[in-house]
Order: structure tokens, then sequence, then C-alpha cells
């Protein structure tokens, strides 16, 4: 298993080699080695809103996309396989704004400092170069949208009214892909190379509410393409998945969540643009399965939800770039449970953003972000925040990013 890069995934996913960890490694008598690395951010970052209501402004000193992270790996060889087990521990470094929080402690889902175990699972590396992964990980719908995102190595979107909220920040979660998770999984991919094929079976997730009786996995897969040509590289992308739930543990109904999702990624020379889109029926929007995945009438009826996001980075030294981002998210009625297929929420966020290698491990990363909404919003997460039609926010960040 190779070492984590930001991301700390069990698998290298193209991210650039400045952002690889450094990491630390020791070799045990029994032939097995033990590493440990990781990352710690942290950001300043104002935001400012605009409202009918008013306006309000908040500062926050607080984690970015990524928290911070700390990873510990072991692996050895058995048996002509390649074995290896993962713990990643992802906390957030601010208190939670709610309730007049101190030290590590927060309300409800405004926590602030709290231990967010991610990552367990075990890997088995297979004699053909396939690998096993079982335990808990990012999931495969979606991952490459987020795993491109250049927000995911600063703040990017904050949500509506979040200024002061614990966790980590949105990105383009909401404004461009809906959020993967981390989930309990079995996933096979392909030997690593020009292509790859992951395809996984998944702990299943209820509808809240309805449909809460899950008696099969979720299904998610991915393919991956990637291709080189002197200084010019491009990657491809696809991603599904399908799940479905029932009202009652015998006999009643069921509604079938559905998911895809594309993408590509283009470096020419010092330019590269990424591109990417999703569509989904039944599975909500921002955070997936987290409400607003059925029908008010007929919850039968699956919403249906559409996105995606546009970036361009530009080098303009060896170790500074430049980028800007435009990305929506929407949700939209069912004809037969609401009566008609008007957007529900349109949530779209244009990023600018500096990302400077200062040394070899440390970042400096300095972003503008302008967010907001021109449909029917429930808000970037509905049980958390609400965004009026026409609201608009402005976020301003600037932090470190230390990766060990």
């Amino acid at each position: 298993m190779k070492r984590l890069t930001l991301l700390l995934l069990g698998l290298a996913l193209g991210v650039t080699a400045t952002a690889r960890a450094q990491g630390l490694t020791m070799q045990m008598s029994n032939g097995w080695s033990f590493s440990f690395a990781g990352n710690v951010n942290v950001f300043w970052s104002f935001t400012k809103e605009n409202t009918t209501a008013g306006s309000a402004a908040n500062s926050s000193i607080r984690t970015g996309l990524l928290p911070t992270f700390a990873t510990f790996d072991a692996k050895g060889k058995e048996a002509g396989m390649n074995l290896g087990i993962h713990f990643g521990f992802a906390p957030q470094i601010q208190n939670g704004g709610a309730g007049g929080t101190h030290d590590n402690f927060g309300v409800g889902t405004q926590a602030g400092a709290q231990i967010d175990m991610r990552q367990v699972y075990l890997t088995l590396g297979l004699k053909d170069g396939s690998q096993i992964l079982a335990g808990r990980e990012l999931g495969l719908f979606g991952r490459q949208n987020i795993l491109n995102d250049m927000t995911l190595f600063g703040v990017g979107a904050v949500g509506n009214g979040l200024g002061q909220a614990g966790g980590t920040t949105l990105g383009r979660i909401g404004y461009g892909y809906i959020y993967p998770n981390f989930n309990a999984q079995v996933t096979y991919s392909t030997k690593p190379g020009r292509s790859q094929v992951s395809l996984g079976i998944f702990q299943p997730s209820i509808l809240p509410g309805s449909f809460e009786f899950t008696s099969i996995p979720r299904v998610e897969g991915e393919f991956t393409y990637n291709q080189r040509s002197g200084r010019n590289n491009y990657m491809f992308w696809v991603g599904a998945l399908w799940q479905t739930a029932k009202d009652a543990p015998t006999g009643g109904t069921s509604v079938s969540s559905l998911g895809g999702t594309v993408g590509i990624k283009a470096g020419l020379s010092d330019l590269t643009v990424t591109v990417s889109a999703y569509m989904g029926k039944a599975l909500g929007t921002t955070l997936m399965f987290s409400g607003d995945e059925v029908g008010t009438t007929d919850p039968t009826k699956g919403k249906k939800s559409d996105g995606g996001y546009a970036q361009v980075m530009y080098k303009v030294s060896p170790k500074t770039n430049l980028g800007v981002s435009w990305g929506f998210s929407r949700l939209k009625n069912t004809t037969a449970g609401d009566g008609n297929e008007n957007v529900i929420s349109n949530n779209y966020a244009y990023t600018l953003g500096i990302y400077h290698q200062w040394t070899k491990s440390l970042k400096l990363v300095v972003e503008g972000t302008q967010e907001g909404s021109t449909g029917n919003s429930a808000g970037p997460i509905p049980s958390i925040a609400t965004m009026a039609p026409g609201a608009k926010q402005t976020d301003v960040s600037a932090g470190f990013m230390l990766f060990f």
C-alpha cells in the first residue's frame, strides 16, 4: 500500500506529487512495515452575507475542506499477497459555533474539534496487481469530482450563514458535486495503470422518514483512464451508483436511488482544465441521503438532482498555481410527487484561488468565493441552513497546509 496523498486514500488517485505526504516509515523485524503520515491545515475565513434580512459578517479560524489528518498504516507480504491495514483520524481545529461552545465541545451537528474516525480498512493486494479494500473509506461514486477540485487544498464555499459552523467547509460540495461520503464497503479494483475499474458493495443508506429498510447493499462503480503525451496528460472518469430501499419490512413499496458522474481533466503544459458533471435520482443534494430524496405527495417518486463544475489552473511559476472555477448543484421536484418539476434549489459558487508550495511540505493558500442561490432553496445542507432565493455570500480565506 502506497503512502497516502492528501486525501489519505489507500489507492494512488492522481493527486499532484507536490501534495504527497512525507510520512515516517519503520521496518519491523517480522517483515512488516509501519508508517505515519498526515497534515494539519489552518485557515482564517471571513464571510459576509447579503440577504433580504440584512447582512452579517463572521470571522473564524478553522479547518478547510480537507480536515487535518493523522494516518497509521501497516503492511506486509504473506502467501504472495500484499496485506495492509489503515486507520485515519480526521479532526477539525475549531470549536462549534452554536450554543456558546468551549474547549472541544459542540452542540449536535455544530460540534467542532471532535474525533472523526473516517477511515478503518484492510487491503489485499493480489498476485495479478489487483486489490480488495474492505472497511470504511471514501465512496466510489463522485470521488474523482472532489479529488480533482482545487478547493480541496483550501476553503471554497462555506455555506450561507455558516461562517461560525463546526466541521470542515464545503469547498464545492453542494456547489458542483454531491459528497461521496466515507462508507463501509468491500471494493475490488483492477491493477493500476492507464485504465482502472473499481466496483464495490456498500452499506446502504436509508431515506430518512420514509424508506428505512434496506435488504441488499448499495452498488457503486468507477472507471478511470489516464493518458500522457510529453508535457501533456489527460484523465477521464465515469462513476455510477444504485441502491433500493423499502418503506416496510415486508411488502410495502420501494424506491431506487440512481446516480451517474463523468469528468475529464486535461493538463496542457502549464494549463490544466477540469470539467465534471453528475446526475441523480433519489440521492438528495449536497450530502447524499441526508433528506429531500423523494416527493412530498408521492414518496415513491425520487427527486432529480444534477450539477457540475468547470475549473482552470495555471502554473504561474514552478511553485505557484492560480485557479478559477465555477459550479452549481440543483434539486428538482417530481411531477407525480409534487405536481411539477420546478427547481427546489440551485446553489452556485465562483472561486478564485492562489496555491503556493512554500516548501516541500508547506502550502500557502489564499481564496475568494462568492456563493449564492437562484432557486427556492432549502440550503446547501437542509438540516443546517436555509438559503433564500437571491441570497449571496462572499467568503475570503487565507491559511497554511503542512503535510508530513
